[in-house]
């Protein structure tokens, strides 16, 4: 589950703000339980784990079922969510200027993948999954989403810099996460990101993530496939390249050959990564971000 600093997320700071619903989590996490085993374990009755489980339930960080037991149904209580991120607004620079291009997900120049694969957009799947000729399907330029196992996708954008302008950062977000059939929130990829052939550097993803649904995803989309990513930021600086502030290489702007006029960005899942897990980049109409990949080129 990824968190944002808005009203959206509330609800999930309110439910994690108690000691006891902390402990039912932590029960959770080892085995699944129900009302009274988990009012048995914490010394209290079961009205009030009700209301804990109730408070939970609607954060979505559980969910529960209803199965046979001795004296009728009763209520088991899972745990759905496996971690959570929480992403802080970007900090931003005022004392630059901004050249900023968004990248629909669809628009890839190149691409070289291995299935499990496929694109979608808003209204429905493009082509057949898994057959990899699609990805040169005329209407990819639609897609908002798109998932391989192994192997790339290259963007090209414009750049807008001028010979009198300095650059300063380079910011490259998007939202992405693992790829595996149907999904798997503990599925980790080793994902390689470059510009212009200079790998910036390989961000090991966490899953694969359907444990809620995702806020943007289009009716038709199926519950049980990949239903989000996390919104992540590479920063190229003087000093070097960062993932969401954390080092992710020693290059720097001084690396970036900043007079070529179109910039290549892949993304990519090298065949002899230790984990090949894997990529799904979702754009506007898929996952929680309203977000195609994002350059941020920032000059004085």
């Amino acid at each position: 589950m990824q968190l944002d600093i808005s009203p959206n997320s509330l609800i999930v700071y309110e439910a994690l703000a108690s000691d006891v619903r902390l402990k039912i989590i932590q029960l959770l996490s080892r085995k699944k339980m129900n009302i009274k085993e988990l009012a048995a374990e914490l010394g209290l009755s079961s009205a009030i784990i009700s209301k804990h489980i109730n408070k939970l339930e609607e954060a979505k960080i559980i969910k529960t079922e209803k199965i046979p037991g001795k004296s009728g149904m009763q209520k088991i209580s899972i745990l759905k969510v496996d971690h959570i991120d929480v992403v802080f607004p970007v900090k931003i620079y005022p004392s630059y200027e901004l050249y900023e291009v968004s990248i629909p997900i669809g628009h890839y120049t190149d691409y070289k993948i291995q299935p499990s694969c496929g694109l979608a957009d808003s209204k429905d799947f493009i082509g057949n999954v898994d057959e990899p000729k699609y990805f040169m399907d005329s209407r990819r330029m639609n897609a908002s989403i798109l998932w391989f196992t192994s192997g790339y996708v290259e963007y090209k954008i414009p750049n807008f810099l001028q010979a009198e302008n300095t650059l300063q950062q380079i910011d490259i977000s998007m939202e992405i996460s693992s790829e595996f059939p149907f999904a798997n929130d503990v599925w980790p990829s080793d994902i390689t990101f470059s510009l212009n052939g200079i790998d910036l550097g390989t961000w090991t993803s966490p899953g694969d993530f359907a444990d809620t649904r995702g806020r943007l995803n289009p009716d038709y989309w199926p519950d049980n496939l990949n239903q989000y990513g996390l919104l992540k930021t590479i920063r190229i600086t003087d000093h070097g390249t960062y993932m969401d502030g954390d080092p992710l290489s020693s290059i720097t702007l001084a690396d970036i050959d900043d007079s070529l006029e179109i910039w290549d960005i892949r993304m990519e899942v090298k065949e002899d990564s230790e984990n090949v897990g894997g990529i799904t980049l979702f754009g506007k109409n898929f996952g929680n971000h309203e977000q195609d990949i994002v350059v941020k080129t920032y000059y004085s």
